[in-house]
């Protein structure tokens, strides 16, 4: 028996109607055709795969947000794929296998099994793009500055960029000699800025006094380019891992303001966002407006190991359907010219329109016994007979 409300979909699962299916298109044309000139080459990883292989690197993180499913031929445990990432890295390093570096790109819809706070839905459109084989900072600016380019063909504005670097946190909890269940812990609270408890957490800590300071003055560590002074002389007891994350972010920020000097950029060193993946320096772009993150990526050279090939690697991603909503919304003040045309039998009716479409511009030709006039169907314009001339008049 069919179910009254058949129609519905399941909760976060959405479809695209045609005019928003027409602007996503386009964007994601205008953005795959950006990362090609940047010299990114797209791969379409498939949408199923064995979820092992989901849930290296970054999929150990996304183990709650996939959807399990068994192979009815091997069977084996099949996952739907909640990132992209892990499979992009496999091609690098499992199919391709360059020794130079490789710059790669994707584009396609993930699935989780729930939605975040601040995102309902759970069929994202990822777009990201990654780059193996260099780990220098001049890789992570690349990204980073291949990552505002999408941006801003996006159209969005005040865009700004937040900075952080997981190296930092790792480096205070192995020079601490945490184990493995006090860093999971503090690294929750730390998540979540818990100051209360982070000060009860260290009173349990068996931990060097400078150690504690320094980890209870980690969530202070964030705002402009005087976070890195503060940190220096908060940090300075840490060893050379912290010291050398510290000059890594200052040497990517100043080259990004070089090249972007109205580019607002923020630290938080406490932001450990990927941490279970992540290796070195983390981003963030954000819109004040909208208060979440558009997009984000980072440093994360492990990942390619189980695939037989760990290559250096940084990249980015961001969710499509976002993107090209946000879009709209910015351009909807730009009126699109529909031009409505009669239904007639008319050679130099035919050969205008073809001439119309021919120039990019969109026509609808009325049909046959068709209800609804020009205005219905959304039109701004119609084609009228001045003499002997067919013409685009705008409507009223």
């Amino acid at each position: 028996m069919q179910q009254k409300d058949s129609w519905l979909l399941p909760d976060g699962i959405d479809e695209i109607l045609p005019e928003d299916a027409k602007h996503l298109e386009s964007l994601r044309r205008k953005i795959l055709d950006t990362f090609a000139c940047w010299g990114y080459e797209q791969v379409i990883p498939p949408f199923i795969d064995y979820l092992d292989s989901l849930l290296t690197g970054s999929g150990h993180d996304l183990e709650l947000q996939t959807f399990k499913l068994t192979d009815q031929i091997s069977g084996e445990m099949l996952g739907v794929r909640a990132d992209m990432t892990p499979q992009v890295a496999r091609i690098d390093a499992h199919n391709l296998k360059h020794e130079w570096p490789t710059r790669l790109c994707y584009v396609g819809t993930i699935l989780h099994t729930r939605g975040d706070a601040l995102e309902k839905t759970r069929s994202p459109m990822q777009i990201g793009a990654e780059l193996y084989g260099h780990a220098g900072k001049e890789s992570d600016v690349e990204v980073i500055r291949l990552m505002l380019e999408m941006l801003a063909i996006t159209g969005l504005q005040n865009v700004h960029l937040d900075l952080g670097h997981v190296g930092i946190y790792r480096a205070l909890s192995r020079q601490a000699g945490l184990t493995e269940v006090q860093e999971t812990a503090l690294f929750d609270v730390l998540q979540r800025k818990a100051k209360p408890e982070l000060q009860e957490l260290m009173d349990g800590f068996a931990i060097d006094s400078a150690l504690k300071a320094m980890f209870l003055k980690l969530p202070e560590l964030n705002g402009g380019k005087e976070t890195l002074d503060k940190a220096r002389t908060i940090l300075s007891v840490a060893n050379g891992n912290v010291r050398q994350a510290l000059a890594d972010l200052e040497a990517i920020a100043e080259s990004l303001s070089g090249i972007y000097p109205s580019l607002p950029i923020s630290f938080d060193l406490a932001e450990l966002r990927g941490y279970h993946y992540h290796t070195g320096v983390v981003f963030a772009a954000f819109v004040p407006s909208l208060g979440r993150e558009i997009a984000r990526g980072g440093r994360y050279d492990n990942i390619g190991a189980v695939f037989g090939r760990a290559r250096p690697a940084t990249g980015f991603s961001a969710d499509l359907k976002l993107l090209s909503a946000l879009s709209k919304e910015i351009n909807q003040k730009e009126r699109r010219t529909l031009i409505f045309a009669p239904c007639l039998d008319d050679l130099a009716l035919n050969e205008k329109i073809r001439d119309l479409r021919a120039q990019g511009q969109i026509v609808i030709q009325q049909l046959p016994g068709q209800t609804g006039n020009a205005g219905d169907l959304g039109c701004t314009s119609i084609l009228e007979k001045d003499n002997q001339n067919w013409v685009v008049t705008a409507l009223a």
